[in-house]
């Protein structure tokens, strides 16, 4: 799977986390560009894109991922 094909199906999870059909993500996008992504939030991003591509991310990882290009990175290297 293309790092491409992993932003688009990230892209929907984001939109479906937030309730935001018009969200957009780049590599970039943080919690500073999305006013509901708070560390609860966050928990519930990471179990969304865990099901979405079925795997598991280590804890430590889950914990250190701050933007939506290092959950693309992650999701990478499992997949």
């Amino acid at each position: 799977m293309t790092r491409e094909e992993i932003l688009f199906r990230l892209n929907k999870v984001f939109q479906d986390v937030f309730d935001d059909e018009e969200l957009t993500v780049t590599d970039q996008t943080s919690p500073e560009d999305i006013d509901d992504w708070d560390s609860l939030a966050q928990i519930t991003l990471i179990a969304a894109v865990e099901n979405e591509f079925g795997i598991r991310f280590p804890v430590k990882k889950a914990l250190q991922m701050k933007t939506a290009g290092q959950i693309a990175d992650a999701a990478s290297e499992l997949l």
